[in-house]
């Protein structure tokens, strides 16, 4: 850990919530977006980001410096964000009617690099955002997460290992699992989308005539 990361958060732990802030601000952005991929829309990110935050700011006397604080926090956000997925799943399934559903964006019209490896080795940006989350949004909790720290938000081997707590052997086996089902939900998007414009070509021709 860096000195001055080091000073902060031995004034967080005095009750310095200036200092807390100053950490907030340098982790907020990373922390959010692992909040997002796992939620799959911003009210509840935000929500599971602050509850994050204060679940740390909690456990601050709890930690000892044996890993890097970045891991340890990233621990913290993991956690609550599967925490949150496994009580929503035993939740009966209920709908705001005036809440937008990220997840919930009709046709997709995914273009992928033939030679990429997996479908997240570009640039994610507008409606591809969407369109990868909505992917993510089908994949079970523990290999979302596998996916988002890896192929979006760049996480080493090593550190995801620390994170989640995993070996090696069995990080790598669930991200191999993630990444084949991603490819399947995503043929199987492609292979919806082409039926349906099949479909709609063939009902015009029948107009026409």
């Amino acid at each position: 850990m860096q000195y001055d990361e080091l000073d902060l958060v031995n004034r967080c732990r005095g009750g310095d919530l200036a200092a807390y802030d100053q950490i907030m601000q340098q982790y907020e952005k990373k922390v959010y977006s692992l909040c997002f991929r796992m939620a799959g829309n911003h009210d509840d990110a935000a929500d599971l980001a602050q509850e994050a935050f204060l679940k740390a700011f909690r456990a601050l006397p709890s930690f000892k410096g044996e890993s890097a604080f970045a891991t340890w926090l990233y621990r913290i956000v993991t956690n609550t964000c599967l925490d949150e997925k496994r009580r929503v799943s035993k939740r009966p399934f209920l709908v705001s009617l005036d809440k937008k559903l990220e997840t919930e964006d009709g046709e997709l019209a995914l273009t992928l690099p033939g030679d990429s490896p997996d479908p997240l080795k570009f640039t994610l940006d507008g409606e591809l955002q969407r369109e990868i989350q909505a992917l993510l949004g089908k994949l079970p909790s523990d290999q979302r997460i596998v996916v988002v720290m890896r192929d979006i938000d760049g996480y080493s081997y090593e550190e995801m290992a620390d994170t989640l707590q995993l070996s090696m052997g069995t990080l790598k086996s669930r991200l191999n699992r993630a990444r084949s089902k991603l490819r399947e939900l995503y043929l199987r998007e492609q292979e919806h989308f082409r039926q349906e414009v099949h479909l709609k070509e063939k009902g015009g021709w029948s107009h026409d005539m």
